[in-house]
Order: structure tokens, then sequence, then C-alpha cells
């Protein structure tokens, strides 16, 4: 696929090119930010952990009171569809759905007809002969803004609201601008000033050979790849403990990565300038991932 520009998306049902895909200026999504979604990736056109995205696809959508109606066979046939019309067998899929256009009134209707888009992209192919979509490994610094506490807006949904990321990465280009330097991701508190995650992302550092990662019991998304992770070091025998913690924690680890469905494991370089990288633990979860990929998806 040459060019953004000439690739097909999936808008309710029928593949469109993308100067055609539209949707209505009174949607709930566009209004309200009244929607779900997921990223996903294709791996040699297989959707890795299908269902997983599936199960947290329908927990958002019972948080939001979304009764689609649609079935994960008819989503995944979507994503199916659009894979191919794009010629794409290695990609980033985003899936979204919305309440559709109903009354401009805040309150939903019970009676949904759905919005449902799909667009896709090219990534680099995964697995162990695969290539990182990252270039460099991640600078990072906190911000200001704090993560949504759950008792606002569940932290397990991902919904289109994502303003809460948005004004964090706004932070970190105004910082850029006022000569702080360029940073990938931006690592954010919650309301009592333990770290959280990043806008986009989940925290994992490794002390004296224990991976560390912030409890999902707290205002912490439960990140699909976070899971495999933690699904990885059982495997492997590495102590794992998941909790609430200061900055400084995070400063003083041996090694520190960041996880989400498109980076995979990405290793931080620098925290607030202080120098963290790599090391054996990151390296191995991330071999051990690039092999569970393997032989999910292209074996």
């Amino acid at each position: 696929m040459a060019d953004e520009r000439d690739s097909i998306y999936h808008v309710d049902g029928d593949l469109v090119p993308a100067s055609e895909a539209t949707v209505s200026v009174d949607d709930r999504g566009f209004r309200y930010g009244d929607a779900a979604f997921e990223t996903l990736r294709a791996y040699g056109g297989t959707v890795f952990e299908w269902g997983a995205h599936l199960e947290r696809l329908e927990a958002t959508c019972e948080a939001l009171s979304l009764a689609h109606g649609l079935s994960g066979d008819d989503l995944r046939g979507r994503i199916d569809e659009t894979l191919a019309a794009n010629d794409l067998e290695d990609a980033y899929v985003r899936l979204s759905i919305t309440r559709g256009v109903q009354p401009g009134k805040l309150t939903p209707r019970p009676e949904v007809d759905p919005t449902v888009v799909i667009y896709v992209k090219p990534l680099p192919r995964g697995g162990v002969d695969g290539d990182p979509v990252w270039d460099d490994l991640a600078t990072v610094r906190t911000v200001e803004t704090r993560r949504i506490p759950e008792e606002a807006i569940p932290a397990a949904a991902k919904t289109h609201n994502y303003l809460n990321g948005i004004l964090a990465r706004a932070e970190l280009r105004a910082e850029s601008e006022d000569g702080a330097g360029e940073a990938d991701e931006a690592l954010m508190f919650d309301l009592d000033g333990y770290v959280a995650e990043g806008a986009t992302s989940n925290l994992c550092f490794v002390q004296e050979g224990v991976l560390h990662t912030p409890t999902t019991d707290a205002d912490v998304l439960p990140g699909i790849t976070r899971r495999i992770v933690l699904e990885l070091t059982a495997e492997a025998d590495i102590p794992v403990r998941e909790g609430r913690y200061e900055l400084a924690d995070v400063l003083a680890a041996d090694e520190a990565f960041l996880t989400n469905r498109t980076w995979e494991l990405r290793p931080i370089a620098t925290l607030d300038g202080g120098m963290i990288g790599s090391g054996p633990i990151t390296e191995r979860l991330s071999r051990l991932y690039d092999e569970r990929v393997e032989q999910t998806c292209y074996e």
C-alpha cells in the first residue's frame, strides 16, 4: 500500500476508499466520545490475541451500556475483509464501535444502531524474524496530568474519550518547545502520586531480578501486552510483583520497558533524564514474546 490515502476502510459493513470514509457529524462517537475501540496487530494475516481483544471490547461496551448487537465472528470477518482489501498481512488494526446517531441529548437511548469503523496500516513483520516498529529505546518524562480515577471512568475501558492521554502528550510537546528535548512517552501518576502508566502504554521495571509493574487494582488499564508479559514471566520463572510505586522506585530500576500492542516491549532509555536502559530480563521477555507471536501466527 503506497499511500494511506489509497487505503480501504471498513465503514458500517462496506469497504470504501479512505477519501470516501465518513461518519455523521451527529454520531455520538464524534459528539461525546461515546464509543469503544481496540488497537490490534495482525501478524502473517492472523489477528494476534483476538479473543482477548474481543473480551476487552465487550467489557468496555458493557461499561458504556452500549449494546451494539454485533457478534465476534461478524467483527472478525470485517477485520479480515479489511486486511484482504488492503493486501496486508502484517498490520496495525483499529476497530471502533460508536453508539451511532441519536438525538442530540446526553442521555443515551438503549436502542443502538452502531457505527463500526475498521482501519488498517502496514507494520513490520513480527515474531523472531521481525523488526520493532520503534527505532530507538524510549525517552520518557513524567507529566503533571494525572490518570483519571477509576471512580470517574473505568480504568479498564478503552473509549474514544482519550483527552487524558492527549493532555499528557500535549505537556510533552510544550516542554519540548521550552527546550526540554523530545520524548516518546508521558508517564502519568494517579491522584495519590503513585506511578500509573504511560499515555498509551503500561510500565514494567526490574529491580534485583524481580519484575515490577503498577497494579491494575488501581487506575491502570490492564493492557493485553502487559498480560502476556506476566504470563511469560511465569513460564520463565521470573518473580513478579504488582504494586503501587513511587517515581524513585522506577528511577532506581536496573531495567525498564513499556508495553502496548504496537510497540510490543520497548525498553526505556531515560526517565526524566535519568539513565535506565534494557537488560537481560527485558531481552529475555522480548525474545519469548517474539517466539509466542511466531508460534501463534507464522507456524
